[in-house]
C-alpha cells in the first residue's frame, strides 16, 4: 500500500498511473504537481489526485512514493526541486525513455545515484495528452522495464515492480545502457522516421494533393508523428549516441534499398521483404500490441 504518491507531472502517463492504483484501492493520499495550474485543477475535479501544488518540494513532502513524468529536459530541474524535501526512505522513480539521462541528472543533483531510486519506463501510451487523456486501463498487459544500477536498494526494487504490477503490467529488468540501446530500434527510430517522412512531403510543392490522397497505410505509419515535438527534441538529444548509431545503419539500408530499385533488382527487392515479412511475423505478431511509450506527451503537464 502507497500511502502518499507525488505525481511530479499529472498528464497521460502520470494521470493513468494514479487512476490505476486508485481503481486498485492501492494508495492513500495522491499529490499532483505540474507547471499547467489549468491541467492540476482538471486533474482535482477529475478526483485523479486528492491535492495539487505547482511545488515539487511541497509536492514530495511526507510522501512515501515519487513518481517522476516529465520531460528528460525538465528532469533534472525537478529532481532538485524536490531533492531537499525528501523523506529518507521515499521512494522515487520515473517513466522517462531513456535511462542514461535520467541517472546522469540524479547524480548530478545527489553527487551519486540515490539508493531508493529506481528508473523506470513503463511501455504505454497513446497520441493523446493531458490528464482528460489518461485511464487506468493503460497499463494493463503492457510492459515496464526497471533500470535499477548496482547501488540501488533491492526493497525500493520490490515496492516499484509491485506498483506496476498493480496495474497489470509485466516487469523487465535490464541495463541502462541496454535499455537505450533497444529503444534507440524500437522507438526513438520509429518516430524519427515517421518525423521525417511527414516533414519531407510537407515541405513538397504538391504537399495538399499528396495528403489528401493517404491511405490508411500511411495514417498508420505516421500517426507517431503527432506526438509532441519537445518531448521528442529531449529524447534525441537524451539518446543521442544510441539514436544516431541507429540510424546511420538505417541509412545504409535505405541507400541498399534504393540501389536496387534504381537497377530494378527485383531478385534483391524480393529478398528484403521477404526476410522482413518472415521477421515481422516471427517476432512482432506473436507478442500483444503494445503502443509506443513515445506516443504519449508527459510534458503537457
Amino acid at each position: 500500500m502507497i500511502e502518499r504518491l507525488a505525481i511530479i507531472g499529472v498528464g497521460l502517463i502520470g494521470g493513468s498511473l494514479a487512476r490505476a492504483l486508485r481503481a486498485a484501492g492501492a494508495v492513500g493520499e495522491i499529490v499532483g504537481c505540474g507547471r499547467s495550474l489549468g491541467n492540476l485543477e482538471r486533474a482535482l475535479e477529475l478526483g485523479v489526485v486528492d491535492r495539487i501544488t505547482q511545488n515539487p518540494a511541497e509536492a514530495v513532502r511526507e510522501a512515501d512514493m515519487v513518481f517522476l513524468a516529465v520531460p528528460l529536459g525538465a528532469m533534472r530541474g525537478a529532481l532538485a526541486a524536490m531533492r531537499d524535501s525528501l523523506r529518507p526512505e521515499a521512494i522515487v522513480t520515473d517513466g522517462g525513455s531513456v535511462k542514461c539521462s535520467v541517472v546522469e541528472d540524479a547524480r548530478a543533483v545527489f553527487g551519486r545515484v540515490p539508493p531508493r531510486l529506481v528508473p523506470g519506463h513503463p511501455i504505454a501510451g497513446t497520441e493523446h495528452s493531458g490528464v482528460e487523456a489518461s485511464f487506468a486501463e493503460l497499463y494493463r498487459d503492457r510492459r515496464v522495464i526497471l533500470t535499477p544500477l548496482a547501488e540501488t536498494d533491492p526493497e525500493a526494487v520490490a515496492r516499484v515492480t509491485a506498483m506496476w504490477e498493480t496495474c497489470g503490467a509485466e516487469i523487465t529488468a535490464m541495463s541502462v545502457a541496454h535499455h537505450d540501446e533497444v529503444l534507440a530500434a524500437t522507438s526513438h527510430l520509429p518516430h524519427m522516421l515517421a518525423f521525417g517522412l511527414v516533414d519531407a512531403l510537407a515541405r513538397m510543392r504538391e504537399n495538399d494533393e499528396i495528403f489528401r490522397y493517404a491511405a490508411g497505410g500511411f495514417r498508420d505509419f505516421t500517426r507517431i508523428a503527432s506526438s509532441n515535438p519537445v518531448m521528442w527534441r529531449d529524447i534525441c538529444l537524451a539518446n543521442r549516441e544510441a539514436l544516431s548509431a541507429m540510424l546511420a545503419r538505417f541509412g545504409v539500408e535505405m541507400t541498399d534499398l534504393a540501389e536496387s530499385i534504381r537497377r530494378a533488382d527485383g531478385e534483391h527487392l524480393l529478398e528484403i521483404f521477404s526476410r522482413a515479412k518472415a521477421a515481422r511475423d516471427r517476432y512482432v505478431d506473436q507478442v500483444r500490441p503494445v503502443h509506443e511509450d513515445a506516443d504519449r506527451s508527459p510534458s503537457q503537464t
